[in-house]
């Protein structure tokens, strides 16, 4: 989990990087994100929660295994686009990618009916959020062939950034926060078994819109809004904005909530074909993907290092991974912004700036040792 984790820190930003620069096709530059960096640590983030969840024991090692298939398929998708292998090995890589998420899917419903008791409803964000991603692979092959119209193309578009990525985070989000503020949250459960038909239906004619008919889109951008700030303001209401900002692993997980609430509205001006699509996923990038990404490293790193009862040494790892959390929950959100106003330079800077400081922080996490017993 922990080599997953630094790949995708570390692909965002050359991503940012490398499609700002002309350095590779846009299409490629945001395969490197989310197909080398974010899918297979969605994949194993998952792997590490579903067994939480459902209260049963660690996934077999083949399961283990399978996030490293798709990043490995996922890099097969970044040299297809960019032009140096055959755009036809797109579809392999799809296939594989799809395989994964169906293999996932079963292993989920699995665990859910063996679980102790009845099984946390997060897990049921998860299988959604994989089903939404095979329907986004689904369209692949038009794609690939170069014969896709661009209501196709944002169809896949939104999947996989508003489907996949979103609804796993919003399934993730009310569990893991409030386990990084250490105080319960009894709400968390129930707030995600009311509000996921109203997330996957938001997700849906989100896609739908921005791909056929506007008011759809915004039906859709509503939805997600609504869901996205009702959390937000449930978390303001139990545990306080000075709780939520004071801490480096919350603050940015809670900027990243915000953040996504406010991109429905720009997902919604997509869908009247208002702005590039490619525009719209730097800033999904940098000022959702990067503050989650960040945020929940910083509670999860040290516990994938060590796992078991706390330790001091787990201790120290953290508090060095939150140092600067609440300056980069500033920052990251500020560039995702920036870049959805189509002020790329500033976007690219803030979230350089950013990600460096995370950067130094985990080189600093990364060396605590263990203490001896």
């Amino acid at each position: 989990m922990i080599l997953l984790a630094v790949s995708a820190a570390t692909t965002l930003p050359l991503a940012l990087l490398a499609g700002a620069s002309g350095v590779l096709t846009p299409a490629a530059a945001a395969h490197v994100a989310f197909a080398i960096g974010i899918v297979p640590l969605v994949f194993g983030a998952m792997l590490h929660f579903v067994p939480v969840l459902t209260r049963s024991g660690s996934p077999q090692r083949w399961i283990g295994r399978l996030p490293f298939l798709a990043q490995a398929a996922g890099l097969v998708v970044v040299l297809a686009l960019q032009g140096i292998l055959p755009r036809g090995w797109l579809h392999p890589a799809a296939t594989i990618d799809a395989a994964i998420a169906v293999v996932l899917v079963v292993w989920m419903r699995r665990r859910s009916r063996r679980a102790l008791g009845s099984p946390h409803p997060g897990w049921r964000w998860y299988a959604a959020s994989l089903l939404v991603l095979v329907a986004a692979l689904a369209v692949v092959p038009p794609l690939a062939a170069g014969i896709a119209p661009l209501a196709l193309r944002n169809l896949h578009l939104h999947l996989n950034t508003l489907g996949f990525i979103g609804l796993a985070a919003l399934g993730t989000l009310p569990v893991l926060l409030p386990t990084a503020l250490g105080q319960p949250d009894p709400q968390a459960a129930p707030w995600l078994r009311r509000r996921l038909p109203v997330a996957v239906a938001g997700v849906l004619l989100l896609a739908l819109g921005a791909a056929l008919a506007w008011p759809l889109a915004l039906v859709g951008a509503a939805f997600l809004g609504v869901t996205a700030g009702g959390l937000l303001a449930h978390w303001l209401r139990s545990f306080g904005w000075r709780a939520l900002a004071a801490d480096g692993a919350t603050a940015p997980l809670a900027a990243a909530l915000a953040v996504f609430a406010l991109l429905q509205l720009a997902g919604a001006a997509h869908g009247l074909q208002v702005g590039s699509g490619y525009r719209m996923v730097a800033a999904f990038a940098a000022g959702f993907l990067l503050p989650l990404v960040t945020g929940a490293l910083s509670q999860l790193l040290p516990v994938w290092r060590w796992p078991g009862p706390k330790t001091p040494a787990r201790d120290e790892m953290r508090r060095r991974l939150v140092r600067c959390g609440r300056l980069r929950a500033l920052l990251l959100p500020a560039a995702g912004l920036a870049f959805a106003a189509d002020q790329a330079a500033p976007g690219v800077a803030l979230a350089a700036a950013g990600l460096l400081l995370f950067f130094v922080d985990l080189a600093s996490a990364l060396r605590v040792a263990r203490q001896p017993r």
